[in-house]
């Protein structure tokens, strides 16, 4: 997992994230305060603050540090998730 703020260059731009988002590297981000993960063009996640903002290389990551589905972008993984945590 690595946070919005470890990709800024040392002038404060965002150019090596947007490489790694366009070579694919990364394919997911989540909330590092609501642990809520999810595909990268999510309407929900791109209002997220930059401070929250984590990001991950599989979706396996995300899974393992606790980080449960985006209930907008990931529906069913969403809804699978509910009915095991909360039944």
């Amino acid at each position: 997992m690595k946070t919005h703020q470890s990709f800024l260059d040392e002038k404060g731009t965002n150019r090596v994230l947007l490489s790694f988002i366009k070579n694919r590297k990364i394919l997911w981000a989540g909330n590092r305060k609501l642990k809520i993960y999810g595909k990268l063009n999510c309407k929900s996640g791109k209002r997220m603050k930059n401070p929250n903002r984590v990001f991950f290389q599989n979706e396996q990551e995300a899974i393992t540090l606790g980080f449960r589905p985006c209930g907008h972008c990931m529906r069913l993984e969403y809804l699978n998730w509910k009915r095991i945590h909360i039944d």
